[in-house]
């Protein structure tokens, strides 16, 4: 099994998931800010599982698998913080979204490096 398609393919599902739910079952339940927060985590879910899943079908080694992962490992503490945050109301955990971000960053970086490298 390819660990990093399996779970970018399980990334992508659960932010389309996580985005209807937010639209249709949360709709008027949540207040601006956590509607923004909401929207905001499963837009960059979104984008940041189809880049793992462009990096897995690559059948990616050394930077380039580290930059698949990475962007999963900030889709859940980005995305994960902001729902989190969302749901309850506990704004100190937008601590934890930054830590996401610099995934996403580290993510990229890799992703350009490992390019390069490959030619």
């Amino acid at each position: 099994m390819n660990a990093l398609l399996a779970s970018s393919a399980l990334a992508g599902f659960l932010s389309v998931g996580l985005g209807a739910f937010g639209a249709h079952a949360l709709a008027g339940r949540l207040s601006a800010d956590a509607r923004g927060w909401w929207d905001t985590a499963t837009l960059y879910a979104l984008v940041h599982a189809v880049a793992a899943l462009a990096v897995a079908l690559q059948a990616p080694k050394g930077l380039m698998a580290v930059s698949g992962w990475a962007f999963l490992l900030g889709i859940l503490l980005f995305a994960g913080s902001l729902y989190t945050m969302a749901l309850t109301g506990i704004r100190p955990l937008g601590a934890v979204t930054p830590f996401g971000g610099v995934a996403f960053l580290a993510g990229w970086a890799c992703l350009f490096i490992g390019a390069s490298r490959a030619g």
